[in-house]
């Protein structure tokens, strides 16, 4: 199979989660993220929502101002990981190279599967039949011969979309393009190209690569120039036979702020801890940084014990972020990969030797409640904070 890259992407996740456990609200204007009333974001929200202009990132002030009619509900991550390692298993079903990039998606190499699940087009319509029937979720699926138009092309026709881009087509694919729909060139980087008179992928594939090294730097440069020739500019690191498991996200804006980062990694660090309990774990940890310039880089180090807590994992990817960033580079992507994956028996011996910590405990705990429906529990920390008094009397888990 040539169109062998499947990038596939959980359609409104969070928000399809809640519609799904709970029927009434199917239909409805559904979002995930702060309260009403107080400072914070829209984490995501059902499509019945967006038809009103929300979106992730957005304030929930202005987010409640236009729809205030809308439902208004917490995340639930634990619950998110629990049928996200779902989809993931049911995925592994289809091909055994399976890379989940995040929560709510992941990258298939299909390439050698023609035999069990025939061409492209039907492999695809396998995999997406088989997530509704099993999970009541749908997914859209972007296929191509490289990861980066696959990425592209599952984003255009959501939600429950498949777009196919046949091999040789895609930089004729990337041309039909609007500028912002270029994944990795954000805001400012779309305004800094727009100054220069390119308003489109088509404009960009002919414009001068040596003025844009000079205006953006190198990197951004040849990142931005493959990007819109159809090339894979290297947006992910994927390691064979599930070697590794990991979690990135990309800032709706570069950012210097180190709360938000670290609240960022805190996420991305809850949500291996959730697929490390029941599985495999490492004793290698990963971060990787890719800056406003497009430049990228990865460290990590290893230890004798497995990682096995969403505090451990965290405390791991800080020591890195602290040895590695300046705090004056403004990061545009974050990530935390657990590398040289074993099963937990492998590190039985050392691996519990003080027992889970008080804040592990705890999340097994809002795991286990979520995860058998018996109510919503989220970290204290990502409640919207209202009073001194609610901040004192509020404990983190």
């Amino acid at each position: 199979m040539r169109l062998c890259r499947f990038h596939v992407d959980l359609d409104a996740f969070f928000a399809s989660v809640e519609q799904n456990d709970r029927p009434e609200l199917k239909g409805k204007p559904v979002i995930i993220g702060a309260t009403p009333g107080h400072r914070g974001v829209v984490s995501t929200c059902s499509y019945e929502a967006r038809a009103f202009g929300l979106h992730s990132a957005m304030p929930i002030s202005e987010a409640y101002r236009r729809c205030p009619q809308g439902v208004y509900l917490p995340v639930r991550m634990e619950r998110y990981a629990e049928v996200s390692k779902k989809i993931m298993t049911l995925l592994r079903d289809f091909t055994p190279e399976l890379h989940q990039l995040s929560i709510d998606e992941a990258l298939m190499d299909m390439t050698g599967t023609e035999r069990l699940w025939g061409d492209a087009e039907n492999a695809a319509a396998s995999i997406k039949k088989k997530i509704r029937r099993e999970t009541g979720l749908t997914i859209s699926i972007g296929v191509s011969v490289n990861s980066y138009v696959a990425k592209i092309a599952s984003g255009l026709k959501k939600p429950d979309g498949l777009c196919i881009v046949l091999e040789g087509k895609e930089k004729t694919f990337m041309a039909s393009l609007p500028l912002e729909k270029l994944w990795g060139a954000g805001e400012k980087t779309r305004a800094q190209l727009m100054r220069l008179g390119i308003h489109s992928v088509a404009a960009l594939q002919n414009a001068s690569i040596s003025l844009l090294e000079i205006k953006l730097g190198k990197a951004a440069a040849r990142f931005l120039m493959q990007a819109a020739h159809g090339q894979d500019p290297g947006i992910y690191n994927i390691e064979p036979k599930r070697s590794s498991m990991s979690g990135e996200r990309t800032f709706e804006q570069d950012t210097t702020e180190r709360q938000h980062i670290i609240d960022t990694l805190r996420r991305i660090a809850d949500e291996l801890a959730a697929r490390v309990v029941e599985g495999e774990s490492a004793s290698t940890l990963g971060l990787k940084l890719r800056y406003s310039d497009f430049s990228c880089i990865h460290r990590q180090f290893s230890r004798e014990k497995a990682f096995t807590s969403a505090e451990d994992i965290l405390a791991g990817a800080i020591e890195l972020l602290n040895k590695n960033w300046n705090s004056h580079s403004p990061i545009r992507l974050i990530g935390i990969s657990l590398q040289g994956l074993k099963p937990l028996s492998s590190f039985q011996a050392g691996l519990f030797e003080e027992g889970p910590s008080k804040s592990e405990k705890a999340r097994r705990v809002v795991q286990e409640i979520d995860s058998k429906g018996l109510g919503r529990l989220m970290r204290a920390r990502f409640l919207p904070r209202t009073t001194l008094a609610d901040e004192q009397g509020a404990e983190d888990l």
